[in-house]
């Protein structure tokens, strides 16, 4: 008795499904793999450039308590960052003065600086960075 080539021709069709099974989760693997390695790079990118906007708004602040140290000044304006690795950002320097006399009769000033920071526009970059940092100086 001769046996049936059927089942014979079932099994090696099962061959064929079971590789290209193989290869579309291999393939949905790797495409998930790339879309995760995309997004730590922005991520990355957005975290360099949110510490750069830091520091500018850092020398802003310190730009500011400098001129009311220096001068006895309520310094407002927007210090320059060209030839530094800053210099994409702008930078704008807030001062809010007020005086007061303490129970000795002794005249204290007081500063209050908000600088901020920021490369651009709001949307109009995919690395925009902004940073508000606020300080008080009693002088």
């Amino acid at each position: 008795m001769r046996p049936d080539p059927l089942p014979m021709r079932a099994s090696r069709g099962f061959g064929l499904v079971a590789a290209m099974f193989l290869m579309i989760v291999v393939s949905l693997v790797i495409i998930a793999m790339s879309r995760l390695a995309s997004v730590q790079h922005g991520s990355n990118a957005l975290a360099i450039q949110q510490a750069r906007a830091y520091q500018a708004a850092r020398v802003g602040l310190e730009w500011g308590i400098s001129q009311s140290v220096n001068a006895g000044l309520c310094a407002t304006g927007s210090p320059s960052l060209a030839g530094s690795g800053l210099s994409e950002f702008t930078v704008g320097v807030v001062c809010v003065a007020s005086s007061y006399t303490d129970a000795d009769g002794t005249p204290i000033q007081i500063f209050r600086f908000t600088a901020t920071a920021q490369n651009g526009i709001p949307g109009a970059r995919a690395d925009y960075a902004f940073r508000r940092l606020t300080a008080v100086v009693e002088r």
